[in-house]
Protein backbone atom coordinates (compact mmCIF):
# COMPACT_ATOMS: atom_id res chain seq x y z
CA UNK A 1 0.00 0.00 0.00
CA UNK A 2 3.12 2.17 0.92
CA UNK A 3 4.44 1.60 -2.49
CA UNK A 4 0.74 2.84 -4.36
CA UNK A 5 0.62 5.72 -2.15
CA UNK A 6 4.66 6.53 -3.23
CA UNK A 7 4.28 6.74 -6.84
CA UNK A 8 0.73 8.24 -6.59
CA UNK A 9 2.24 11.04 -4.66
CA UNK A 10 5.03 11.22 -7.25
CA UNK A 11 2.99 11.39 -10.45
CA UNK A 12 0.76 14.03 -8.45
CA UNK A 13 4.53 15.97 -8.56
CA UNK A 14 5.03 15.89 -11.64
CA UNK A 15 1.79 16.77 -12.71
CA UNK A 16 1.63 19.88 -10.68
CA UNK A 17 5.14 20.80 -12.10
CA UNK A 18 3.57 19.92 -16.00
CA UNK A 19 1.22 22.49 -15.45
CA UNK A 20 2.92 25.02 -13.39
CA UNK A 21 6.08 25.72 -14.89
CA UNK A 22 4.93 25.75 -18.42
CA UNK A 23 3.05 28.38 -17.90
CA UNK A 24 5.61 30.45 -15.75
CA UNK A 25 7.86 29.61 -18.66
CA UNK A 26 5.10 31.75 -21.22
CA UNK A 27 4.59 34.10 -18.30
CA UNK A 28 8.67 34.53 -18.63
CA UNK A 29 9.09 35.15 -22.28
CA UNK A 30 6.38 37.76 -22.34
CA UNK A 31 8.27 40.03 -19.84
CA UNK A 32 11.64 39.23 -21.40
CA UNK A 33 10.88 39.83 -25.12
CA UNK A 34 8.74 42.78 -23.37
CA UNK A 35 12.38 44.42 -22.03
CA UNK A 36 14.17 43.16 -25.10
CA UNK A 37 12.27 44.66 -27.81
CA UNK A 38 10.37 47.71 -25.83
CA UNK A 39 6.80 45.97 -26.08
CA UNK A 40 3.90 48.05 -23.67
CA UNK A 41 1.06 45.27 -24.27
CA UNK A 42 3.00 42.69 -21.92
CA UNK A 43 3.68 44.82 -19.19
CA UNK A 44 0.01 46.31 -18.77
CA UNK A 45 -2.03 43.64 -17.96
CA UNK A 46 -3.10 43.97 -14.21
CA UNK A 47 -1.00 47.05 -13.19
CA UNK A 48 2.43 46.57 -12.09
CA UNK A 49 4.75 44.66 -14.59
CA UNK A 50 1.80 43.24 -16.34
CA UNK A 51 1.35 40.25 -13.83
CA UNK A 52 -2.10 39.62 -15.01
CA UNK A 53 -1.20 38.72 -18.68
CA UNK A 54 -1.07 35.46 -18.19
CA UNK A 55 -4.37 35.43 -16.51
CA UNK A 56 -5.93 37.80 -19.36
CA UNK A 57 -3.90 35.15 -21.98
CA UNK A 58 -6.10 32.18 -20.13
CA UNK A 59 -9.39 34.28 -20.04
CA UNK A 60 -8.94 35.22 -23.83
CA UNK A 61 -8.53 30.98 -24.90
CA UNK A 62 -11.40 29.95 -22.69
CA UNK A 63 -13.68 32.86 -23.84
CA UNK A 64 -12.97 32.06 -27.92
CA UNK A 65 -15.13 29.46 -29.53
CA UNK A 66 -14.36 26.35 -30.39
CA UNK A 67 -14.67 25.51 -34.36
CA UNK A 68 -14.04 22.49 -36.37
CA UNK A 69 -13.75 22.82 -39.83
CA UNK A 70 -16.71 21.64 -41.92
CA UNK A 71 -14.07 19.29 -43.97
CA UNK A 72 -11.93 18.45 -41.33
CA UNK A 73 -11.37 15.19 -39.84
CA UNK A 74 -13.03 15.87 -36.51
CA UNK A 75 -11.97 13.48 -34.23
CA UNK A 76 -7.92 13.72 -35.49
CA UNK A 77 -8.55 16.94 -35.15
CA UNK A 78 -9.67 17.51 -31.72
CA UNK A 79 -7.09 14.62 -30.77
CA UNK A 80 -4.16 15.75 -31.77
CA UNK A 81 -3.83 18.58 -29.41
CA UNK A 82 -3.57 16.13 -26.57
CA UNK A 83 -1.16 14.34 -28.33
CA UNK A 84 1.58 17.21 -29.35
CA UNK A 85 0.76 17.75 -24.98
CA UNK A 86 0.94 14.71 -23.13
CA UNK A 87 4.43 12.83 -24.23
CA UNK A 88 6.13 15.82 -22.25
CA UNK A 89 4.36 14.85 -19.21
CA UNK A 90 5.63 11.24 -19.56
CA UNK A 91 9.63 12.58 -20.48
CA UNK A 92 8.83 14.92 -17.31
CA UNK A 93 8.41 11.65 -14.68
CA UNK A 94 11.93 10.40 -16.16
CA UNK A 95 13.77 13.44 -15.62
CA UNK A 96 16.17 13.63 -11.78
CA UNK A 97 16.51 16.97 -10.55
CA UNK A 98 17.80 15.60 -7.39
CA UNK A 99 20.19 13.08 -5.98
CA UNK A 100 17.98 11.50 -3.71
CA UNK A 101 15.38 8.24 -4.82
CA UNK A 102 12.52 10.83 -4.15
CA UNK A 103 13.42 13.43 -6.90
CA UNK A 104 12.07 11.61 -10.21
CA UNK A 105 9.27 10.30 -10.53
CA UNK A 106 9.83 6.99 -11.72
CA UNK A 107 13.71 5.86 -12.49
CA UNK A 108 13.49 4.06 -16.21
CA UNK A 109 16.92 1.98 -16.90
CA UNK A 110 16.69 3.09 -20.03
CA UNK A 111 16.14 6.72 -19.63
CA UNK A 112 17.80 8.20 -22.76
CA UNK A 113 15.74 5.95 -25.29
CA UNK A 114 12.59 6.65 -23.63
CA UNK A 115 12.68 10.39 -23.42
CA UNK A 116 13.65 10.53 -26.73
CA UNK A 117 11.27 8.36 -28.36
CA UNK A 118 8.38 10.09 -26.33
CA UNK A 119 9.58 13.50 -27.63
CA UNK A 120 9.51 12.06 -31.09
CA UNK A 121 5.70 11.58 -30.53
CA UNK A 122 4.72 14.67 -29.49
CA UNK A 123 5.63 15.97 -32.93
CA UNK A 124 3.31 13.63 -34.18
CA UNK A 125 0.65 16.16 -33.07
CA UNK A 126 1.44 18.90 -35.43
CA UNK A 127 1.60 16.23 -38.32
CA UNK A 128 -2.21 15.48 -37.21
CA UNK A 129 -3.02 18.26 -36.58
CA UNK A 130 -1.97 19.74 -39.98
CA UNK A 131 -3.56 16.63 -41.54
CA UNK A 132 -6.72 16.66 -40.35
CA UNK A 133 -7.58 20.02 -40.88
CA UNK A 134 -8.48 19.87 -44.15
CA UNK A 135 -6.67 23.28 -45.28
CA UNK A 136 -3.53 23.90 -47.75
CA UNK A 137 -1.74 26.28 -45.40
CA UNK A 138 -2.15 23.86 -42.33
CA UNK A 139 -0.95 20.75 -45.13
CA UNK A 140 1.87 22.95 -45.87
CA UNK A 141 3.15 23.20 -42.25
CA UNK A 142 2.45 19.61 -41.55
CA UNK A 143 4.87 18.54 -44.12
CA UNK A 144 7.31 20.88 -42.90
CA UNK A 145 7.04 19.64 -39.39
CA UNK A 146 7.46 16.22 -40.70
CA UNK A 147 10.79 17.10 -42.89
CA UNK A 148 11.88 19.35 -40.24
CA UNK A 149 11.60 16.12 -37.62
CA UNK A 150 13.55 14.00 -39.66
CA UNK A 151 16.39 16.16 -40.38
CA UNK A 152 17.50 16.84 -36.42
CA UNK A 153 16.06 13.98 -34.46
CA UNK A 154 19.52 12.62 -36.08
CA UNK A 155 21.90 14.79 -34.30
CA UNK A 156 19.66 14.68 -31.32
CA UNK A 157 20.00 10.75 -31.10
CA UNK A 158 24.16 11.06 -32.02
CA UNK A 159 24.70 13.81 -29.56
CA UNK A 160 23.10 11.40 -26.79
CA UNK A 161 24.58 8.50 -27.09
CA UNK A 162 28.29 10.41 -27.12
CA UNK A 163 27.28 11.34 -23.23
CA UNK A 164 26.06 7.98 -22.74
CA UNK A 165 29.03 6.57 -23.78
CA UNK A 166 30.99 8.47 -22.15
CA UNK A 167 28.68 7.42 -18.60
CA UNK A 168 28.84 3.75 -20.04
CA UNK A 169 25.01 3.51 -19.38
CA UNK A 170 21.58 5.01 -20.75
CA UNK A 171 20.21 5.61 -17.38
CA UNK A 172 19.47 9.50 -16.41
CA UNK A 173 20.47 8.88 -13.36
CA UNK A 174 23.27 7.19 -13.95
CA UNK A 175 24.67 9.44 -16.34
CA UNK A 176 24.73 12.62 -13.83
CA UNK A 177 25.68 10.40 -11.19
CA UNK A 178 28.81 9.48 -13.75
CA UNK A 179 29.33 13.24 -14.52
CA UNK A 180 32.62 15.08 -14.22
CA UNK A 181 33.54 18.68 -14.48
CA UNK A 182 36.47 17.60 -16.70
CA UNK A 183 33.84 16.52 -19.24
CA UNK A 184 32.74 19.84 -20.51
CA UNK A 185 35.09 20.94 -22.47
CA UNK A 186 35.21 17.95 -24.61
CA UNK A 187 31.68 17.45 -24.52
CA UNK A 188 30.62 20.79 -25.15
CA UNK A 189 29.91 20.42 -28.60
CA UNK A 190 27.27 17.45 -28.43
CA UNK A 191 25.62 19.84 -25.72
CA UNK A 192 25.43 22.54 -28.49
CA UNK A 193 23.66 19.99 -31.13
CA UNK A 194 21.74 18.91 -28.56
CA UNK A 195 20.19 21.76 -27.71
CA UNK A 196 20.01 23.23 -31.20
CA UNK A 197 18.13 20.13 -32.40
CA UNK A 198 15.71 20.40 -29.57
CA UNK A 199 14.86 23.75 -30.63
CA UNK A 200 14.26 22.56 -34.20
CA UNK A 201 12.11 19.53 -33.03
CA UNK A 202 9.78 22.03 -30.62
CA UNK A 203 9.59 24.55 -33.95
CA UNK A 204 10.86 27.53 -31.72
CA UNK A 205 12.77 30.48 -33.87
CA UNK A 206 15.03 30.54 -35.67
CA UNK A 207 13.58 27.42 -36.42
CA UNK A 208 10.14 27.72 -36.64
CA UNK A 209 9.37 27.28 -40.59
CA UNK A 210 6.33 24.65 -39.88
CA UNK A 211 4.77 28.09 -38.67
CA UNK A 212 5.92 30.80 -40.50
CA UNK A 213 3.38 33.67 -40.19
CA UNK A 214 4.50 35.25 -43.18
CA UNK A 215 4.08 32.59 -45.39
CA UNK A 216 1.61 29.65 -44.42
CA UNK A 217 -0.53 31.53 -41.73
CA UNK A 218 0.21 29.92 -38.58
CA UNK A 219 1.07 26.15 -40.28
CA UNK A 220 -0.78 23.27 -38.65
CA UNK A 221 -2.34 25.35 -36.00
CA UNK A 222 -4.19 27.74 -38.69
CA UNK A 223 -7.70 26.15 -38.22
CA UNK A 224 -7.77 25.62 -34.01
CA UNK A 225 -8.77 28.34 -31.63
CA UNK A 226 -9.79 28.43 -28.58
CA UNK A 227 -8.45 25.99 -25.63
CA UNK A 228 -7.46 23.62 -28.04
CA UNK A 229 -5.21 26.36 -29.70
CA UNK A 230 -4.08 26.76 -25.86
CA UNK A 231 -2.64 23.57 -25.66
CA UNK A 232 -0.05 23.38 -28.78
CA UNK A 233 1.25 26.60 -26.84
CA UNK A 234 1.41 25.11 -23.40
CA UNK A 235 3.26 21.70 -25.17
CA UNK A 236 5.49 24.36 -26.63
CA UNK A 237 6.39 25.91 -23.26
CA UNK A 238 6.58 22.14 -21.95
CA UNK A 239 9.13 21.21 -24.65
CA UNK A 240 10.98 24.58 -23.33
CA UNK A 241 10.91 22.73 -20.03
CA UNK A 242 11.96 19.43 -20.88
CA UNK A 243 14.52 20.05 -23.19
CA UNK A 244 16.63 22.19 -20.96
CA UNK A 245 16.29 19.79 -18.65
CA UNK A 246 17.40 17.02 -20.75
CA UNK A 247 20.21 19.36 -21.60
CA UNK A 248 21.17 20.17 -17.70
CA UNK A 249 20.89 16.54 -16.87
CA UNK A 250 22.86 14.74 -20.15
CA UNK A 251 25.83 17.73 -20.31
CA UNK A 252 25.40 19.88 -17.63
CA UNK A 253 26.24 17.20 -14.61
CA UNK A 254 22.45 17.78 -13.26
CA UNK A 255 22.41 18.24 -9.84
CA UNK A 256 26.00 18.87 -9.16
CA UNK A 257 26.82 22.34 -8.48
CA UNK A 258 30.77 23.77 -9.24
CA UNK A 259 33.58 23.38 -6.99
CA UNK A 260 32.14 20.58 -5.34
CA UNK A 261 28.76 22.25 -4.01
CA UNK A 262 26.34 19.30 -4.47
CA UNK A 263 24.52 19.88 -1.34
CA UNK A 264 21.91 21.83 -2.81
CA UNK A 265 21.11 19.23 -5.11
CA UNK A 266 17.71 19.93 -7.05
CA UNK A 267 18.17 24.30 -6.54
CA UNK A 268 21.24 23.48 -9.23
CA UNK A 269 18.90 21.79 -11.33
CA UNK A 270 16.59 23.77 -11.69
CA UNK A 271 18.95 27.06 -11.97
CA UNK A 272 20.26 25.73 -14.84
CA UNK A 273 17.10 24.58 -16.31
CA UNK A 274 16.01 28.06 -15.86
CA UNK A 275 19.12 29.82 -17.93
CA UNK A 276 18.67 27.59 -20.25
CA UNK A 277 14.83 28.78 -21.01
CA UNK A 278 16.39 32.08 -20.94
CA UNK A 279 18.55 31.11 -23.74
CA UNK A 280 15.69 29.82 -25.60
CA UNK A 281 13.31 33.24 -25.08
CA UNK A 282 16.79 35.00 -26.16
CA UNK A 283 17.39 32.87 -29.38
CA UNK A 284 13.58 34.09 -30.08
CA UNK A 285 14.35 37.97 -30.11
CA UNK A 286 17.69 37.98 -31.53
CA UNK A 287 17.34 35.95 -34.82
CA UNK A 288 15.26 35.95 -37.83
CA UNK A 289 13.67 32.80 -39.28
CA UNK A 290 15.67 30.48 -41.41
CA UNK A 291 14.36 29.52 -44.79
CA UNK A 292 13.16 26.10 -45.21
CA UNK A 293 16.78 24.91 -47.61
CA UNK A 294 18.88 26.91 -44.79
CA UNK A 295 17.09 24.47 -41.91
CA UNK A 296 17.97 21.54 -43.53
CA UNK A 297 21.13 22.35 -44.34
CA UNK A 298 22.29 23.24 -41.04
CA UNK A 299 21.08 19.34 -39.99
CA UNK A 300 22.91 17.52 -42.82
CA UNK A 301 25.81 19.63 -43.72
CA UNK A 302 27.26 20.73 -39.68
CA UNK A 303 25.44 19.21 -36.86
CA UNK A 304 25.22 15.47 -38.01
CA UNK A 305 29.04 15.83 -38.73
CA UNK A 306 29.57 17.53 -35.55
CA UNK A 307 27.54 14.92 -33.51
CA UNK A 308 29.82 12.07 -35.74
CA UNK A 309 33.25 13.87 -34.59
CA UNK A 310 31.43 14.10 -31.21
CA UNK A 311 30.85 10.06 -30.79
CA UNK A 312 34.38 9.34 -32.21
CA UNK A 313 36.23 12.11 -29.68
CA UNK A 314 34.24 10.45 -26.93
CA UNK A 315 35.53 7.01 -28.16
CA UNK A 316 38.99 8.21 -28.29
CA UNK A 317 38.72 9.61 -24.81
CA UNK A 318 37.25 6.20 -23.31
CA UNK A 319 40.03 4.65 -24.73
CA UNK A 320 42.78 7.02 -23.77
CA UNK A 321 41.80 6.85 -19.58
CA UNK A 322 41.29 3.17 -19.75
Amino acid sequence: MNDVLDVALRLIIVFAVFMVVPLVVGQTEHKVMAHMQGRLGPMYAGGFHGWAQLVADGVKFAQKEDIVPAEADRRIFQLAPAVALLPYLLVLVAIPIGPSEGAVGQVVDAGIFFVLAVMGVGVLGSLMAGWASANKFSLLGGLRTAAQLLAYELPMLLAAASVAMAAGTVSLPGIVNAFEWWWLPWQIVGGLVFFVAGLAELQRPPFDMPIADSEIIFGAYTEYTGLRFALFLLAEYAGIVVLCGLTTVLFLGGWHGPLGADGLGWVWTLLKIAVLAFVVIWLRVSYPRLREDQLQRLAWTTLIPLALAQIALTGIVKVAIS
